[in-house]
C-alpha cells in the first residue's frame, strides 16, 4: 500500500512545479490498494505565511480533482495536519535525540553565527557550524533556545527511485537546527517525524532537496527510524531550458491559468506529462488513463522545459474532447464556473465566489440555449475559455459597420465598391426568399453554394464579404453556420446596413 502526501507551504503563490508535485504522489497513492494520499500544511515557517495560501491549496487541488484522503479539512488518523500544531509531536521527538546525546541546546546568538561564516569565508575554508560548537554542550534544552543536530560526519549512500544510487562525503554534513528559537521546527526536522508518524512510503519532491540527503539520513539513523524511498523531481525549467521556471519568466500561477479559461483535465494532463511519458506517443490523458499508465520509472531525470503552447493546444484538445464525447451542454457548464467550489477549513472558514463567466459582457441578455448554439459552432477555435470574450461579441452585439476594415480584407479589394454593392445586393434579395422557418444551416449552404455559381464569384471574394458584412471579426465560424445562429432578421440587417453604407460612399 502506497502512502504518499503533500505537504506545502501556505506563502502564496502556486508555482506549476508545485502542483506537479502533487500530481505524483496522488497517483502512486492511487495507484496502489487502499493507498492514501495526505495533505498537510508545513506551516511553521510563521515570517513567509500569506493569509488566504492555505485555502488557495485547497482550491487549487479540488480544481483539478485531486482528491485527498486524509489531512485538512478531511481529518484521519494521523492529525493534526497544520505543522504549528503539532509541536509537542516535534519536541517529543526532540527529546528522543537529547537523551541519546544527538542534539544539543545552542543559545548562541545571530550575530556570532555571522561571524562564524565570515571568518570562515574569508579564510576560503567552507562554513560548517559543527567547526563551532560551542564549548557547553551539556546546557538543558528547553523551547525559547535553539536545539541542534549534533552530527557524525561519515559518507552516506542513499537510492532515489529517479536519480539512482547516490553517494556523499561527510564534509556535507552539519549541525542543522531542529528547533528554532519560537520554538516550531524547521523542515529539516519536522517532515522527517511527520513521513514517519503518518506512514509515508514515498516522499515526492524536487531535486533541490538533494543537497540536503546527508543531514536527513543522519537523522532518520539517529532516530532508528526507517525512510521512505526517495522520489526527486527535476526541475520545471523556463522555456529557453537554461534555468529553473520562475514568474519573472512569464508562467502564470495556476489558478491564474484557471481564470483564464485552461481546464482542470487540460493543466492536469499537461503537468503529469511535464517530465514524464509512458514511452508511446500519446499526448492526450484523462486522470483514469494517468493512473493506469504512470510510473516512476518512467520520469525523467533531467529538467523538463515549461511550453505554454504545448498547454494550450492540450486545453483546446480537451475543449474539443468534452464537446465530442460529453456534449455542448457540459462544455457550457465550464463557460459560466471554474467550479472550485467554496472552500472551508478547520482553521478558517473562508468563502469564494467561484462563478466566473467567460462570455462578452453583452452575453449577459441572452438565453443559455442562444449561448449554448453558438459555442456549438465556435468550440473548435477555442484555446481557452476565455476567447469567447474576443471570439463572440458579434453574436450578441451589433458590430460597427468599417468600410476601411471591409475595403483592407485582401479578397474584397479585388473588387470595386460597385461589384461589392451589387454583389451584397443579390445576396440580401437571395436569402429574404427563404423564410424563417426554412432558415437552416443546411439551406443557407445550399443557397450560398447557389450564389457562387450565379455571380461567378470565387467563395474566398463572395464568402468573405459575406462575413464581413455580418459579423465585423477577423474571423467566424462557417458562414451557413454564423448565419444560421444569427438568425434571419439580424443577417439580413447586417448585410443591407453594410451594402447601404457603401452605396453612400459611392
Amino acid at each position: 500500500m502506497n502512502i504518499t502526501r503533500f505537504a506545502p507551504s501556505p506563502t502564496g503563490y502556486i508555482h506549476l512545479g508545485n502542483v506537479r508535485s502533487a500530481i505524483y504522489p496522488y497517483l502512486i497513492a492511487k495507484q496502489s490498494d487502499g493507498g492514501k494520499f495526505i495533505l498537510r500544511i508545513e506551516d511553521t515557517d510563521q515570517a513567509r505565511y500569506v493569509p488566504g495560501a492555505t485555502e488557495l491549496i485547497v482550491e487549487t487541488l479540488t480544481w483539478l480533482g485531486l482528491d485527498w484522503d486524509e489531512g485538512i479539512i478531511k481529518g484521519g488518523d494521523h492529525g493534526p495536519y497544520y505543522q504549528s500544531e503539532r509541536r509537542d509531536i516535534y519536541h517529543e521527538y526532540a527529546r528522543k535525540l537529547i537523551a541519546t546525546g544527538r542534539a544539543y541546546a545552542d543559545p548562541t546568538p545571530g550575530d556570532v553565527i555571522d561571524a562564524y561564516r565570515k571568518a570562515d569565508n574569508e579564510a576560503k575554508i567552507p562554513y560548517l557550524y559543527r567547526n563551532h560548537r560551542p564549548e557547553n554542550m551539556d546546557l538543558a534544552w528547553e523551547p525559547g533556545i535553539p536545539l541542534r543536530f549534533k552530527s557524525e560526519p561519515s559518507p552516506m549512500k542513499w537510492h532515489d527511485e529517479v536519480m539512482g544510487d547516490l553517494e556523499t562525503g561527510p564534509e556535507v554534513m552539519d549541525d542543522i537546527v531542529l528547533i528554532k528559537k519560537d520554538g516550531l521546527p524547521t523542515y529539516n526536522f519536522a517532515h522527517i517525524v511527520d513521513d514517519y508518524e503518518m506512514q509515508v512510503t514515498h516522499i515526492v519532491r524536487g531535486v533541490e532537496y538533494l543537497s540536503s540527503m546527508p543531514n536527513y539520513l543522519a537523522i532518520y539513523k539517529a532516530l532508528d527510524i526507517e525512510h521512505p524511498k526517495f522520489v526527486s523531481l527535476p526541475h520545471v525549467l523556463a522555456p529557453q531550458g537554461n534555468k529553473k521556471l520562475s514568474k519573472r519568466d512569464g508562467a502564470k500561477s495556476v489558478t491564474e491559468y484557471r481564470d483564464d479559461g485552461v481546464l482542470p483535465e487540460a493543466m492536469l494532463n499537461y503537468l503529469a506529462c511535464l517530465g514524464w511519458n509512458d514511452g508511446t506517443e500519446q499526448e492526450i490523458y484523462s486522470k483514469e488513463e494517468l493512473l493506469e499508465k504512470f510510473s516512476i520509472d518512467r520520469i525523467q531525470n533531467s529538467g523538463a522545459r515549461f511550453d505554454e503552447v504545448k498547454l494550450l493546444w492540450q486545453n483546446g484538445q480537451w475543449i474539443r474532447k468534452i464537446f465530442d464525447e460529453q456534449g455542448v451542454d457540459e462544455l457550457y457548464s465550464r463557460t459560466i464556473s471554474a467550479d472550485p467550489a467554496s472552500i472551508s477549513s478547520n482553521k478558517a472558514n473562508p468563502t469564494r465566489d467561484s462563478l466566473i463567466n467567460f462570455w462578452p459582457d453583452s452575453a449577459s441578455e441572452y438565453s443559455d440555449e442562444y449561448k449554448k448554439s453558438v459555442l456549438a459552432i465556435i468550440y473548435d477555435r477555442l484555446k481557452v475559455l476565455s476567447d469567447l470574450r474576443e471570439y463572440t461579441n458579434y453574436f450578441f452585439e451589433e458590430p460597427r459597420v468599417d468600410l476601411e476594415y471591409l475595403q483592407n480584407n485582401k479578397f474584397i479589394k479585388k473588387l470595386s465598391e460597385t461589384e461589392q454593392r451589387d454583389l451584397l445586393t443579390a445576396v440580401f434579395e437571395r436569402l429574404q426568399t427563404i423564410s424563417k422557418d426554412d432558415w437552416t444551416a443546411d439551406n443557407l449552404q445550399s443557397t450560398f453554394n447557389e450564389l457562387l455559381e450565379s455571380t461567378k464569384k470565387k467563395p474566398a471574394e463572395l464568402f468573405s464579404l459575406i462575413r464581413i458584412a455580418v459579423s465585423y471579426a477577423p474571423f467566424s465560424p462557417a458562414l451557413h453556420l454564423t448565419c444560421a445562429v444569427l438568425g434571419r432578421d439580424r443577417t439580413l440587417a447586417r448585410l443591407n446596413a453594410t451594402r447601404s453604407a457603401i452605396v453612400n460612399d459611392l
